[in-house]
């Protein structure tokens, strides 16, 4: 019997499409259970755990009167873990009839032939008038607790019910500000890595 290990990593990209400032490109954090049960359910064609959205919230750092961040750790164990102060999502399943604009956010399998690994890119844009109510009018937020200066992201899979699926990965970063003025694209690639182990048992 040959065994094959499984291992999962993941990256974020936050920029703006229109100018293409980078304000986010960082590493995230895995939850190894959910992901683990997704993977399973997948795999068996069952009809739950993919991907199905990307959500955003606005408590994963504190900022100290000096401009000091603190970072709160990632959310990557227990099976109801959530983001910490979630206060929006998309639906970023181009397959849903949920995904109002499936040709700008999507989600796409990369592999080549040959390599032990394939790549799950999720796409997903925050259009100018995304959120439609709450947003600031410009990008020169003073209150970095405001709902939409985001600092945590995860993807969360489909359970059956909108907006209450497992979280699947989770990432804290600075806080970047969605307002009126301000496109935000993000990509998020997944990457599941097969390292083959031809050891036998028995």
């Amino acid at each position: 019997m040959s065994k094959a290990n499984v291992n999962v990593l993941g990256h974020i990209k936050i920029f703006n499409p229109m100018t293409m400032e980078v304000f986010v490109d960082k590493d995230n954090s895995i939850h190894y259970e959910n992901f683990s049960e997704a993977l399973a359910l997948s795999i068996g064609n069952k009809t739950t755990g993919y991907i199905h959205e990307m959500h955003f919230g606005s408590g994963g750092t504190s900022v100290d009167s000096t401009g000091v961040i603190t970072y709160l750790p990632p959310n990557n164990s227990g099976t109801n873990a959530d983001l910490y102060n979630p206060t929006y999502y998309k639906v970023i399943d181009d397959n849903s009839s949920r995904n109002l604009d499936p040709t700008r956010n999507k989600i796409e399998i990369r592999h080549i032939p040959g390599k032990v690994y394939s790549d799950i890119l999720v796409t997903c844009l925050l259009d100018y008038g995304e959120p439609s109510t709450g947003q600031a009018a410009f990008d020169n937020a003073t209150d970095l607790n405001a709902d939409f200066v985001f600092d945590e992201l995860g993807l969360k899979s489909w359970t059956g019910t909108e907006a209450e699926g497992k979280l699947l990965t989770h990432v804290i970063f600075h806080p970047v500000q969605k307002s009126l003025n301000r496109l935000i694209q993000i990509e998020y690639t997944v990457r599941c890595q097969t390292l083959t182990n031809l050891s036998s048992l028995g």
